[in-house]
């Protein structure tokens, strides 16, 4: 069963502890954005703002909290581990495993950022955002643990899957799969080809790819739309797609 950390065995002191950092989190949300008003931003509806009353409180309430907001998140972890889990190849107990361990980094992240919500969405809203973050960052670490196809090695063969391609209809895009090919090897930079082989090849996941490589997702796509114009503009000059208007 989930424990909020303060509370974990062993932690010697852990109760006088957790009092001085209710007080000191009192302190910090007394002026915080999220019950200042003026600063332009948007009062917060009043189911978010119990939410941070209780959140940055002590005692009972704040466990009553906490315990909620553990549960609301274990809830979003499942359902996005679940809708991800072809990703991972794993399911049952190891799966539900990563979900826990994200929803309880989540709430550690959250009730250190309390302070800092500004009421411009809902607070769940604004907590979910944590919980799906941390399922992304488990889903990337955990993928090359796993054994799996190296990075840099391309299985081309896989292409059509990716793409969607429908086996009986072979004879029409075989060309244009040997034409994309080609475009790859030939037109993109390294760092472009191994990307796109990365993604479109091998079925590495996003997340994954973000964790081996110390990128950001933003880096990804910038890099995959500048390969997707080159290929497409190399399809087009070579008779295999029709320029778009």
């Amino acid at each position: 069963m989930w424990r909020y950390v303060g509370d974990h065995p062993g932690s010697a002191g852990g109760r006088s502890r957790d009092a001085s950092a209710c007080a000191s989190v009192a302190i910090m949300t007394v002026d915080s954005p999220a019950n200042c008003a003026g600063d332009g931003a948007r009062a917060p509806d009043a189911e978010s703002e119990q939410w941070v009353r209780a959140l940055s409180g002590c005692g009972a309430e704040r466990d009553r909290a906490v315990t909620a907001l553990h549960e609301a998140l274990l809830r979003v972890a499942r359902a996005e581990f679940a809708r991800r889990s072809g990703q991972l190849r794993i399911s049952g107990p190891e799966l539900d495993d990563l979900a826990y361990q994200a929803t309880a980094d989540a709430v550690i992240a959250i009730l250190a950022k309390v302070g800092q919500f500004r009421g411009e969405s809902r607070f769940t809203t604004w907590a979910y955002r944590f919980v799906i973050l941390e399922v992304s960052a488990k889903i990337g670490r955990h993928f090359w643990r796993q054994p799996h196809v190296p990075l840099d090695t391309a299985d081309w063969d896989r292409l059509p899957d990716r793409l969607g391609l429908d086996p009986a209809r072979e004879s029409e895009w075989r060309d244009l799969a040997r034409a994309l090919r080609r475009a790859v090897e030939g037109e993109l930079t390294d760092h472009q080809r191994r990307i796109f082989i990365a993604l479109m090849v091998d079925g590495v996941p996003l997340d994954a790819l973000v964790a081996r490589l110390g990128t950001s997702r933003n880096a990804i796509y910038k890099t995959m739309y500048d390969a997707r114009g080159k290929l497409r503009a190399s399809l087009v000059a070579n008779g295999y797609l029709h320029e778009s208007r």
